[in-house]
């Protein structure tokens, strides 16, 4: 994933000045925390938060849809399988 690097807040800084972090969230829509130089965290504006929610919950319901018609469609199988 590229992220921009002027997203990026070490913890340290994040620590000493969460307002700029916040200020940061608000002009650029999200701040990557860095901790030991590894992208660790993500803060974002609730708005957008809900969105990757959403998107999420949806994802989630695509694969136990999938797993549902994965096992309908091969039940025998894996009931001779369970012998």
């Amino acid at each position: 994933m590229m992220v921009n690097t002027d997203m990026l807040v070490p913890m340290t800084e994040a620590n000493q000045n969460f307002s700029k972090v916040v200020r940061k969230v608000d002009k650029d829509g999200m701040v990557v925390i860095l901790k030991n130089n590894q992208p660790r965290y993500v803060v974002v504006d609730f708005s957008e938060y809900e969105v990757i929610a959403e998107a999420m919950q949806m994802r989630k319901a695509r694969i136990a849809a999938a797993a549902d018609e994965i096992l309908d469609e091969n039940m025998e199988a894996f009931l001779e399988l369970a012998k």
